[in-house]
């Protein structure tokens, strides 16, 4: 192992989408390489072959390219210490586990699942946890690859390790026993060929999740057996579910990282949040950039307890990223968001109506609801004004009334911004309103929408016909 260059890798299983507590396990190890001018490795671990899902593989690469995560040794990159698909990898598993059971320290194990079962009822029976180091063979036969290999513990002890998000750790014999290495089907497991593919591809820190905690004075014992300084191993507690009690699930909204793409989430905020998920630099800061955050990075400021996964905050810092950006950027990724109306539109005009409207975007995907009142006649919805809490107030003939003051007015504007402002101010001397009432009324009047830009603005860039046709309109609408 080289001690001079950091090299962590991201290693996912091909068995399904990639979600959130999957891109933070490469997130991580990947701003750490970044900040420490190491290598970020991605390796793909699929001895699983029944959980294999076509397809799985080019997601998760797909995914981590989306984000900006990229790699310096792996699938579609290659490196000097390939394959790095572990299925392409299996004779070289078979060198080491000939290494241990050339030390004795591996066998053959005959036993049936029933035999095995047995033994855990007699473990049981006796009250005792079952071992299955309590029920070795006496004199297993040669491993042909027909039956599973185990992996012999007999340094029976005490390990203690350094983990530098969750301090100092250790676990006592009851955490050692016999396990699989290589399965009847002739593939390794991953306790087995994680530790192979680690040594061989020189990885310096493995990060994973707290649920590896139990396992690792296993590989500590393997790492003993096969005479291999063990890398550094990080545990990063739970992301969890917004009620704090329990590790995030797809049932509490670990969705797959491709619904948020498409959801309009960007992937500058998809990192920043994810980032900010059990770590922070020890400031209030909370928008980062990607530099500011290989720069700032470190596992001594990985808090130890389950950060809550909470998607407003996400919205509400994808909204902020959107923001940052510059018209012909945030044009650039709009593409596959306008509304179906646009589709005519000339690009200077869009361009306009997304400027207008980018400061009250939360998600790409709002841009329909935002915008679409500016390409086609939206429909009457008197639902908006009886649903308000201060329009509902107002009857019929007050609304007719303030409608035609409105529209009285503006015919006799300008029509720029600042004419139609200083319009909407004299209007709310003479009907003696309020801006929530009045401002509302005509917003509403214009775009039947829930939101929409600033009034001035959006009046400037709906154009005066169009304002003073839909405020008739508006007229007529509620005398019926």
């Amino acid at each position: 192992m080289s001690d001079s260059i950091v090299r962590t890798r991201f290693a996912p299983s091909p068995t399904g989408y990639i979600h959130v507590g999957n891109v933070r396990a490469a997130l991580f190890p990947w701003l750490f390489a970044r900040g420490n001018g190491g290598k970020f490795i991605v390796r793909i671990e699929d001895t699983d072959q029944a959980r294999y899902v076509e397809g799985a593989q080019d997601l998760i690469l797909e995914t981590l390219k989306w984000l900006g995560i990229d790699w310096d040794e792996g699938p579609q990159v290659g490196g000097d210490y390939g394959p790095y698909v572990q299925s392409e990898r299996v004779e070289r598993y078979k060198q080491w586990a000939q290494i241990l059971i050339d030390k004795g320290l591996a066998y053959a194990d005959p036993y049936t699942p029933e035999q095995v079962d047995a033994f855990r009822a007699e473990a049981k029976a006796a009250k005792q946890p079952f071992l299955f180091r309590n029920f070795r063979p006496e004199n297993p036969p040669v491993w042909d690859g027909s039956m599973p290999l185990r992996f012999k513990v007999t340094d029976i002890k005490r390990y203690t390790w350094n983990d530098p998000v969750m301090g100092e750790l250790s676990a006592g014999p009851e955490a050692l026993d016999d396990f699989i290495l290589i399965k009847s089907d002739g593939m390794p497991t991953y306790n087995f060929a994680h530790i192979a593919d680690d040594k061989d591809m020189e990885i310096t820190h493995v990060v994973r999740g707290l649920e590896y905690i139990p396992s690792i004075p296993k590989y500590l014992s393997l790492y003993e057996a096969l005479e291999i300084t063990p890398p550094v191993l990080v545990c990063l507690p739970h992301i969890m579910a917004p009620d704090g009690k329990k590790k995030l699930g797809k049932r509490d909204g670990a969705k797959s990282v491709t619904e948020y793409k498409n959801e309009g989430i960007l992937p500058e905020a998809m990192l920043n949040f994810l980032a900010s998920m059990g770590w922070n630099d020890g400031t209030e800061q909370e928008i980062f950039s990607v530099q500011e955050l290989i720069e700032k990075f470190s596992f001594d400021r990985v808090q130890r307890s389950g950060a809550r996964f909470d998607e407003n905050r996400l919205l509400w810092m994808n909204g902020q990223w959107i923001r940052r950006l510059d018209i012909d950027d945030l044009f650039n990724r709009v593409t596959d968001f306008w509304p179906e109306s646009a589709k005519e539109v000339g690009d200077e005009r869009k361009k306009q109506i997304l400027q207008l409207v980018q400061d009250r975007l939360k998600t790409l995907a709002d841009l329909p609801m935002l915008s679409d009142y500016f390409f086609t006649e939206p429909t009457v919805d008197w639902s908006m004004i009886t649903d308000n809490k201060q329009l509902s107030k107002l009857s019929t003939d007050q609304i007719v009334d303030l409608l035609n003051a409105a529209k009285n007015e503006l015919l006799a504007s300008d029509f720029d911004t600042d004419a139609i402002q200083e319009c909407l101010n004299h209007l709310l001397e003479i009907t003696g309103q309020k801006p929530a009432i009045l401002f509302s009324l005509i917003r509403i009047a214009v775009s039947w929408a829930p939101f929409s830009p600033a009034l001035n603005d959006t009046l400037a860039v709906l154009g005066k016909n169009t304002v003073i046709g839909r405020i008739q309109l508006a007229i007529d609408s509620a005398r019926q």
